[in-house]
């Protein structure tokens, strides 16, 4: 699976993507990660690819020109199943949708900075908008490095355990795993439930299940009350 990725801000992907699971499932040939600098596709001595708004207000606007560039130059080599742009108002990224998505081959991802792009540009390119939640981030390379993360652990061997994307959280039904311990038995005066120390799978999957639901309805009830 291949992901490219259009930023302004290309240091802060990079450390991201040089590490951890990305990483590691970049070196088993598993997906391939591109970064394509926009100053690289910005004309002029200086290379310029912000803008101030037309119409007034605060703040700038990355300009159309050196996206239509990069993006262009991208679509010339490849065809890709989604271009999509992180922002406020897209569809809400969650498990489904990642899911989704790792079902993918090639993925682009344009990322926002300032007060954000060019409209003229979402409505070129773009085939699909993702918010990752209801907050302001500096950059939409953050919510793409969350993307991308989320979407590269569902691909077959990126992962030790094959199971574990399976069990993950928001997979199972209730949307929560259940409580987790490992050895030590006891540590502190504090001790794992004897359930999971009794052999009984039966009832370990019963005492799961239960806490899980717990937690479930537990944190249903606090976004309630905000």
């Amino acid at each position: 699976m291949r992901f490219d990725i259009v930023s302004a801000n290309p240091k802060i992907l990079e450390s991201s993507l040089k590490h951890g699971l990305i990483s590691r499932a970049e070196n088993k040939s598993l997906i391939s990660t591109h970064i394509h600098n926009l100053r690289d596709f910005a004309e002029g001595k200086y290379k310029q690819i912000d803008d101030i708004p037309y119409g007034g207000g605060t703040g700038m606007i990355l300009k159309p020109e050196p996206f239509f560039r990069c993006i262009n130059s991208l679509l010339e080599q490849r065809k890709y199943d989604e271009i999509i742009y992180p922002s406020p108002q897209g569809r809400k990224f969650n498990q489904p949708l990642a899911n989704e998505l790792s079902l993918r081959e090639n993925l682009l991802l344009i990322c926002g900075h300032y007060k954000g792009i060019d409209e003229r540009v979402i409505k070129k390119f773009v085939t699909m908008e993702i918010s990752i939640g209801n907050y302001v981030l500096s950059c939409g390379d953050i919510a793409s490095l969350v993307v991308i993360d989320a979407v590269a652990r569902l691909i077959p061997g990126t992962l030790g355990d094959g199971e574990s994307a399976i069990t993950d959280s928001f997979q199972v039904e209730t949307g929560f795993d259940f409580p987790q311990y490992t050895r030590p038995a006891v540590y502190e005066r504090l001790s794992v439930p004897k359930v999971l120390l009794s052999g009984n799978h039966k009832e370990i999957d019963l005492w799961r299940s239960k806490k899980a639901k717990t937690k479930f309805r537990k944190i249903k009830k606090i976004n309630k009350d905000k």
